[in-house]
């Protein structure tokens, strides 16, 4: 096999892995409805499902960072794989809320290989000038893979034969078969794209502080909190939202979802990948400054989409689509922006960084925020309705709200729209120190370079 088809494998097999690992991870919020019907859940109880396999998907995906940097990855992956394909086939077993939370504490520990081992070896097999391409390649699995969990598992969810849990089950298979896959990527040399060849160079220090000493990181990391807090709260209750709101059964909530939030992503990805590796010949910053103008048109668009009257499903789907397709530019210029600062023994340890804090601060809070803020909104319509709340709690206060649970998921979606505002802005002042850091990462590379030609003896121009 020659070494332009076993990168093409390698991203073949990357891609399919990205995709279980986004239709495993999403499950939960397309059979949400059904799970806090049958164990009657708070929507704060229904997000803190979601929370707890993110938060220990951030914390567990340092350490595994660090050893993305020092080990084999394709093994490292395919025993990731082969963990939460299992623990998600065990989901559907459960049959209490917190056997629920604890087997998707297992998948989170599982999935957790995936972003570091994945980025990193992407960083190996593909040059700089390619990369947004082949990042948008690798993250086609998460548009893909939400979309197929959402018209898979809302389907399964309302058979009468079946039921929710077989959507769990269902994933087992096809995440084995991509375990396998994983073992047969070659592990590619470290630095190997690189333009400067490096050879065992890496600077001294603590490998975060490192990568947190730099500034475009930073802006970089608190981008993908904001931006995961909005993508996680829309993966856990856009669902809910369709069937509360605009009175869609499951099965056509997930319909709508998958296009609107899975499918929508996939022309967002190539325009992004496309327009980031174009811009990035005339402007070092280019990709970063794509990724802020396409996060900010979102914003007219989904407060649009929120504000359609209860049934207009097809403008509601057609604004919400496209708001969510530009978000999907986010991954293909801002991942492919963190190969352009980072140098080749410290991506793993970066992307888990940036990950944890991605996750923790932002994936975890989508969930349950916007669920704790769903609660408290419909407690507000409920009071200026005269209902009387003091002194209800539990399963009474639950009992309470439900008639108003259709205004409070509806007020909690305008968070969206203005997390969104926030975020362009930051990914603005990211782009203004792109260049920088860039020219410095580049300038450290072509010094190690050359000290390397003289550790081998080899002769370097003055």
């Amino acid at each position: 096999m020659t070494s332009q088809n076993r990168t093409v494998f390698a991203l073949c097999v990357l891609f399919a892995i990205n995709t279980m690992n986004f239709l495993d991870r999403q499950i939960p919020g397309a059979v949400g409805e059904k799970i806090k019907e049958e164990w009657n859940l708070s929507d704060k109880e229904l997000g803190f499902v979601g929370t707890a396999f993110i938060l220990i998907y951030a914390v567990i995906g340092v350490p595994l960072g660090r050893l993305a940097d020092r080990s084999n990855r394709s093994w490292l992956l395919a025993g990731g794989v082969f963990v939460w394909s299992l623990l998600t086939f065990g989901s559907g077993l459960a049959r209490t809320f917190w056997q629920m939370v604890a087997f998707r504490l297992g998948v989170g520990v599982g999935e957790a290989t995936c972003a570091p081992a994945s980025n990193s070896l992407i960083g190996d097999l593909v040059p700089a000038s390619g990369r947004a391409r082949a990042l948008s390649l690798f993250m086609l699995g998460l548009p893909i893979g939400i979309a197929l969990s959402y018209l898979i598992s809302t389907t399964i969810a309302q058979s009468p034969n079946w039921g929710w849990r077989y959507a769990f089950y269902i994933a087992l298979i096809p995440g084995l078969l991509c375990a396998v896959a994983a073992m047969f990527i070659k592990e590619p040399k470290r630095g190997g794209s690189e333009i400067h060849d490096i050879g065992a160079h890496q600077r001294e220090g603590s490998p975060y502080r490192l990568v947190l000493s730099i500034p475009t990181m930073r802006w970089i990391i608190a981008s993908g909190a904001l931006h995961n807090f909005n993508m996680y709260a829309l993966g856990s209750f856009l669902v809910s939202f369709l069937i509360r709101v605009h009175g869609t059964s499951i099965q056509q909530a997930g319909l709508i979802v998958m296009i609107v939030y899975g499918m929508a992503g996939i022309p967002g990805l190539f325009v992004g990948g496309y327009l980031g590796d174009r811009i990035i010949r005339t402007r070092s910053n280019g990709r970063m400054l794509v990724a802020a103008v396409a996060i900010a048109m979102t914003v007219p668009l989904i407060y649009l989409a929120i504000r359609r009257p209860v049934g207009d499903l097809v403008v509601f789907g057609v604004l919400m689509g496209l708001g969510c397709g530009l978000m999907y530019t986010y991954y293909s210029t801002v991942y492919a922006t963190i190969q352009d600062v980072i140098e080749p023994s410290l991506r793993g340890t970066a992307m888990a960084l940036y990950f944890c804090a991605m996750y923790a601060l932002g994936g975890a809070l989508g969930p349950y925020g916007f669920g704790a803020a769903s609660d408290y909104f419909a407690a507000r319509a409920a009071t200026s309705s005269g209902i009387e709340l003091t002194g209800l709690s539990g399963d009474a206060l639950k009992e309470a709200l439900k008639p108003f649970s259709p205004d409070g998921v509806w007020a909690a979606m305008y968070i969206i729209p203005a997390v969104c505002l926030v975020l362009a802005i930051v990914l603005f002042a990211g782009s203004r120190t792109v260049t920088r850091d860039a020219e410095k990462l580049q300038r450290w590379m072509r010094e190690s370079a050359a000290a390397s030609k003289r550790a081998k003896g080899a002769e370097v121009p003055a």
